[in-house]
C-alpha cells in the first residue's frame, strides 16, 4: 500500500517508551528531518495515540513493552496497514515467525545500531510512502 506524503505533512512515529536511552539516541535521526516521535508506555497509551493522530510507523521494543507482541496485535487491530518495527534482544525463530504472521515490517536486534534503524526506516518510507525522508 503506497500512500505518498504531502510536502507539508508532519511525519509522526509512535514508539514504546523504553527503560533505556534509545529514544534520546534516535533524536539525531528524527529531529533533523522534522519527525515527531511520540512515546507510549503501555498498550493503553498506544491506543490513545493511534485513535487520536495520524501515525506513519510504530517502533515497539519487546524487551521493555509489557505485553510484548500484544502491543503489535493491538496496533494492527486499530491500524492494520501501519508499518511496525520490532526491537528485541536476541530475536529467535519463534519471534520471527510471529512477526511475519503479524505483517511486521522488520525485526531489529538489540543493541540497536542507529545506522541499521535508519536504513530500515528508509526502506519503510520508500516502500510505504514513496518518500526518501530517512535517506
Amino acid at each position: 500500500m503506497l500512500c505518498e506524503l504531502s510536502g507539508s505533512e508532519q511525519v509522526s512515529l509512535l514508539a514504546s517508551d523504553s527503560g533505556w536511552a534509545w529514544p534520546l539516541a534516535t533524536k539525531q535521526i528524527f529531529e533533523p528531518r522534522g519527525v515527531n516521535l511520540l512515546l507510549a508506555g503501555n498498550i493503553g497509551e498506544f491506543v490513545v495515540v493511534l485513535e487520536g493522530r495520524r501515525i506513519h510507523a510504530a517502533i515497539v521494543d519487546l524487551d521493555s513493552q509489557s505485553g510484548g507482541l500484544a502491543a503489535i496485535r493491538v496496533i494492527k487491530s486499530i491500524k492494520p496497514a501501519l508499518p511496525c518495527l520490532i526491537l528485541k534482544s536476541s530475536p529467535d525463530e519463534d519471534l520471527l515467525e510471529k512477526a511475519l504472521e503479524l505483517d511486521v515490517f522488520s525485526v531489529i536486534g538489540k543493541p540497536v545500531a542507529l545506522e541499521i534503524l535508519q536504513r530500515q526506516l528508509d526502506r519503510l518510507f520508500i516502500k510505504m510512502y514513496n518518500s526518501s525522508l530517512f535517506a
